[in-house]
């Protein structure tokens, strides 16, 4: 056994993984070469060596759980490719109006029936809300309808839904409450999609950049897409959402979110899935709302990002064989890790999912937060 080898194990072993154990979650371990890469290179090695094939897990999902809740990611911090990471997040907009249509189609465009077969009807690719759910349908059925009264919609309302993706949120709001939607995506595959799928529908679907309107709208939302706003547009996004609001409106941010404030996310995320996200903390969203935005509710369920993850898992795999002519096995693994170890870092609550109302100071009048739906509410307006 050499060092490296010796390392890994005695790090893993904190958090009560064995190297080529029993249990679903420890590692077997198939390419030596893994131990060096991944003491060298942190969260990408960890990743790129599972993507080659150098290490299985059974249990993925539990592998990280246990994982991140020994918190062994802040015992191997990476090589310098994380720092330079930092320092252009700080010096540079990464996802300024030229650069963010680009990050955007590095993972949205990479096939919409891949999403088809992995999402529910609706095409939600954001947590869904699980309270007395029987499947992934009903959950974000449950979601749809969970924010369509946290907003207060009723007929005739005009409402801009920022980052629509394939139109699930339009389609709900405007078939069930009767009001205008429209929805900005910067994928041409989602905005083929959504139109299709909003068709018949008062919904108009534009491809274009959020910084770039300037109207009036009733209600202004966003549904996962916070993360992609990236660090030096937190402020501007409130500012837009400001903009555009009516002074009695009310905004709801759907997005995941950190206790703890990072400038970049993990380097694996970001070379291979999200490239120049980053997941907003408590405090960076606070700070960007300061002068815009009051807080008129705040509701964390991100345990049930847990829940739709798994979902996603199953059904990505149930779909492999009808779509795999279009990837390649690396693409497999790669997908498998990505939703897997999203799934554990939910689970060991490393992440949170946040529904955020916020209203301007001219709001009048009380908001009641909403929690609970009744069963037989959903979907029957």
């Amino acid at each position: 056994m050499d060092a490296y080898q010796k390392t890994i194990q005695e790090l893993l072993a904190h958090a009560g993984i064995c190297v080529n154990g029993a249990a679903q979650y420890d590692i077997q371990v198939k390419d030596h070469r893994f131990y060096k890469k991944v003491l060298s290179e942190g969260s990408l090695g960890l990743g790129e060596a599972y993507m080659d094939g150098w290490w299985e897990c059974e249990a993925l999902d539990e592998f990280f759980n246990k994982l991140l809740r020994a918190k062994l990611h802040q015992k191997v911090k990476g090589n310098l490719k994380m720092f330079w990471q930092g320092i252009k997040a700080k010096l540079f907009n990464l996802q300024s109006i030229t650069l963010a249509k680009n990050t955007i189609v590095q993972h949205y465009n990479i096939g919409n029936t891949l999403y088809e077969k992995m999402l529910d009807k609706y095409m939600m690719y954001s947590c869904a809300y699980w309270e007395e759910a029987r499947d992934l349908d009903e959950a974000q059925e449950k979601k749809l309808e969970l924010i369509c009264r946290k907003l207060k919609l009723s007929a005739g309302m005009r409402v801009l839904d920022i980052g629509c993706g394939w139109g699930g949120f339009a389609t709900y709001a405007a078939r069930n409450y009767q009001v205008e939607v429209v929805g900005l995506t910067l994928s041409e595959k989602q905005a083929e999609l959504a139109k299709v799928r909003c068709r018949g529908l008062d919904v108009e679907i534009r491809l274009q950049d959020y910084r770039e309107v300037n109207e009036s709208f009733d209600r202004v939302l966003s549904i996962g897409m916070m993360e992609h706003v990236g660090l030096k547009n937190h402020r501007k996004y409130m500012e837009v959402v400001n903009k555009n609001l009516k002074d009695g409106g009310i905004s709801l941010l759907h997005t995941i979110g950190k206790y703890a404030t990072f400038e970049v996310t993990d380097p694996w995320i970001d070379k291979y899935i999200f490239p120049n996200s980053l997941i907003p903390s408590a405090a960076q969203l606070t700070k960007a709302m300061e002068g815009y935005f009051h807080i008129e509710d705040w509701h964390n369920f991100g345990l049930y990002y847990d829940n739709t993850l798994m979902a996603w898992l199953d059904r990505f795999k149930a779909a492999w064989d009808s779509i795999k002519e279009h990837y390649d096995h690396r693409f497999y693994r790669m997908w498998q890790y990505y939703l897997s170890c999203s799934a554990g870092s939910f689970r060991a609550r490393q992440n949170h999912l946040w529904q955020i109302v916020m209203v301007k100071d001219t709001f009048k009048g009380e908001y009641k937060a909403v929690r609970s739906l009744c069963q037989d509410q959903i979907g029957v307006k």
